[in-house]
């Protein structure tokens, strides 16, 4: 029977791997869901009105919006800025914490897409586009296409 010294501390186990996967989980925590990816994407296009955001992100409710909004503000991913006016505006954009995801989100990008093609048989490889600069009006910014499927 191996002897045991009092007063040592216990190691801990998988440390090495535990110092990975907990700043990992956090940030799912953080991004969790269905929509918070969506909207930041949205977002990193420019400043946006709620209603801009809810036309732009099929299916999603006002309620949903509002919810992730919500959450998203409290993590200090994204600021929201009432004006004064008459209705009253109120615009969202991200904070500079909230666009440090950029990179994040389009390899998270063109991981799925590398993926979608894998799974799916296709030949062909796509690649995710930067996002655009959010001086274009809408109606003339890129759009980025999915592989059908």
């Amino acid at each position: 029977m191996p002897k045991t010294i009092k007063n040592q501390p216990k190691a801990e186990p998988h440390t090495q791997c535990n110092q990975y996967v907990l700043p990992v989980r956090d940030t799912l925590d953080i991004l969790r869901g269905k929509w918070k990816l969506p909207i930041i994407g949205t977002l990193m296009m420019g400043n946006k009105r709620f209603k801009e955001m809810e036309r732009e992100i099929p299916k999603i409710t006002a309620r949903m919006l509002s919810k992730e909004l919500k959450e998203l503000e409290i993590n200090q991913l994204v600021k929201r800025t009432v004006y004064d006016t008459i209705p009253v505006s109120v615009e969202y954009e991200l904070t500079p914490y909230g666009a440090s995801l950029k990179e994040v989100l389009i390899v998270l990008g063109n991981w799925g897409i590398k993926h979608r093609s894998r799974i799916l048989g296709k030949k062909k490889e796509i690649t995710m586009p930067p996002p655009t600069s959010s001086k274009l009006p809408p109606a003339e910014r890129p759009t980025r296409s999915r592989p059908q499927g």
